[in-house]
């Protein structure tokens, strides 16, 4: 079975795009060496990987497997190209880790810091993605750790709970229930929103709570930001939905008033999540151990 890196990256490339040719281009070759280098592949193994069309390109059931282990042996190519390049700049490894927006914001920058002070050989690539796509990378092997909302993951992904951050609504101080303790979500229905963009794990999340309780919430604005968010609140635009974490930091800067909702799912359990904590390299597995002692 001979088949090479530049294989394997094109096979990706042509999954990505459903389509050879642009496969090929995003690969930088020629349509001609690259459905040879594809023809090459089903040869070598066996199997039909793809379905071609007028439209494209799909894959069989061999072809998600092939995809699946050619997206790890990408990966893990990639870390290691980073780990020795990292000797050239004096650290020597490298842990891929993707965080969503809540915990890049509020929950890991302290934890992060602290594993960076003591383990001065090791480098972190943080990279930003909503929960789903990082169950998505997960899954594929395009990552060694994910940070994210527990509800977003499928249950085959490894976790164990970081923290939990209760949503909150937030008004301006003038704001509707600005006097409030606490609320159901339900008595807010009939305000003008302030939200996060639709395609958000956390505004999906909300989403599907307001929809089995009937409410259809109208959006003033929609931003990716919690600090965007709870300018426009104060600014009174409107009332919104954010987790407590970013919701306590921003009232201490902004005439914000903070009310408690009682719907259970407000409560959200955030979690450190990989394909397998056993499988990890060993800088990941230092880091998965040094956040399970920061985890509350």
């Amino acid at each position: 079975m001979r088949f090479d890196l530049v294989d394997l990256q094109l096979f990706i490339a042509v999954a990505d795009r459903r389509s050879i040719t642009r496969g090929a281009e995003r690969s930088h070759l020629a349509l001609a060496s690259a459905s040879a280098r594809i023809k090459g592949l089903e040869d070598a193994l066996g199997v039909a990987l793809l379905k071609r069309g007028r439209r494209g390109v799909e894959l069989t059931a061999a072809g998600e497997s092939l995809l699946d282990h050619a997206r790890i042996v990408i990966h893990q190519v990639d870390a290691m190209r980073g780990d020795l390049a990292g000797f050239a700049s004096g650290v020597r490894a490298s842990v891929h880790f993707l965080a969503n927006t809540s915990g890049l914001s509020e929950h890991l920058p302290k934890a992060l810091a602290g594993f960076l002070r003591e383990h001065r050989d090791v480098a972190i690539d943080i990279e930003e993605r909503e929960s789903t796509d990082i169950a998505a990378a997960i899954t594929a092997g395009a990552a060694d750790l994910g940070f994210a909302a527990e509800h977003a993951l499928p249950d085959h992904i490894e976790r164990f709970v970081f923290s939990e951050d209760r949503l909150t609504l937030v008004t301006s101080k003038r704001g509707p229930f600005a006097g409030r303790r606490q609320i159901d979500f339900q008595e807010a229905g009939a305000c003008e929103f302030v939200g996060l963009t639709s395609a958000t794990a956390l505004q999906m999340h909300i989403s599907k709570h307001a929809a089995r309780l009937g409410m259809r919430p109208h959006f003033r604005a929609r931003l990716r930001d919690f600090d965007a968010i709870c300018q426009l609140v104060s600014a009174d635009v409107g009332v919104a939905l954010v987790p407590e974490a970013a919701a306590r930091r921003c009232s201490k800067l902004m005439p914000l008033a903070i009310v408690r909702l009682r719907d259970a799912f407000a409560n959200r359990r955030l979690v450190i999540c990989a394909r397998s904590f056993k499988a990890l390299p060993r800088p990941a597995k230092m880091l998965v151990e040094h956040l399970r002692a920061e985890a509350v």
